[in-house]
């Protein structure tokens, strides 16, 4: 199972450095991972500290070094960016019991450590931030997701439609979707779900909000899509599946974690706007 990444290990570090280490974090993290490639002078010029505070706070990471630091992030921009054919010919897909007694085993304990990975390393503040901005009745939600992960946009967003109003999908057509993001104000969540082999298309969407006073929530693996550098709020899940394409498990728990917080933080508006729901389905012959 994949571990943190760096940019992780900087966050969960970022109480433990002194003021100076805390400019070099902030740098690294504003232009994950691209930044951590820069030489020492240039991170620390834009972290307007010396270099050998940069040196400091590699160490303080575990390094022993600056090309020991760049040598992992290259080992995990390997693996962040891996497809599913790369991963097939990388591993033993079939290795051990190849019985159907065998993969529900295998699966069982994969898809478990997972999960409670997952949960057990989402950031507490990420996720309260998230359920408020969900939960604000002023603000207009819009989501968009992947070539898989579309159905992870819709799940989330079709219950989010029964407790509250306003929210909505990206459009898939070129003018529909231009218009939806040339009207973008400060009012606007956008709900992005990117995960490794990231597509093109969200970074500048990510930008565009933020850009406009939006306010981004990303879905995402442990690798980290580059819209984290955009959002306000980072959700990020394990993949490990038995099979060479990432699992979506993990992230449909945290999924279901998070409109639970919303239903909470809703109250009864979120009741009464799924009864209202419900009596209009009924009215139409829906239920």
């Amino acid at each position: 199972m994949a571990s943190g990444t760096l940019a992780d290990d900087i966050r969960q570090k970022l109480g433990e450095l002194s003021p100076a280490e805390r400019k070099v974090a902030r740098v690294l993290l504003s232009a994950y991972p691209s930044s951590g490639f820069e030489t020492i002078a240039i991170i620390a010029e834009r972290a307007a500290v010396s270099a050998p505070t940069v040196l400091r706070f590699v160490a303080r990471l575990g390094y022993h070094g600056f090309p020991d630091f760049q040598a992992a992030l290259r080992a995990e921009l390997d693996e962040r960016s891996a497809s599913p054919l790369a991963l097939y010919e990388a591993t033993e897909v079939h290795a051990g019991d190849d019985s159907a007694a065998g993969l529900l085993a295998r699966s069982s304990q994969l898809f478990s450590s997972a999960v409670i990975q997952t949960l057990a390393e989402t950031p507490v503040a990420d996720l309260e931030s998230a359920i408020a901005l969900m939960a604000d009745p002023k603000r207009r939600v819009t989501l968009v997701g992947g070539r898989f992960t579309h159905l992870l946009a819709q799940y989330l967003g079709l219950h989010l439609m029964q407790l509250r109003d306003d929210v909505h999908f990206l459009p898939e057509r070129d003018v529909e979707r231009t218009a939806a993001l040339a009207r973008l104000t400060r009012r606007d969540v956008l709900i992005i779900f990117d995960y490794r082999r990231y597509e093109d298309d969200k970074l500048p969407i990510a930008q565009l909000t933020q850009e406009h006073g939006g306010k981004v929530i990303v879905f995402t693996d442990t690798w980290l899509s580059p819209t984290s550098a955009h959002a306000q709020v980072v959700l990020p899940s394990q993949v490990s599946t038995p099979s060479p394409y990432d699992s979506l498990v993990p992230t449909l728990a945290v999924i279901e974690t998070v409109v639970a917080g919303v239903i909470s933080a809703l109250g009864e508006e979120a009741h009464r706007h799924m009864q209202h729901n419900e009596d209009t389905a009924r009215r139409i012959g829906m239920v």
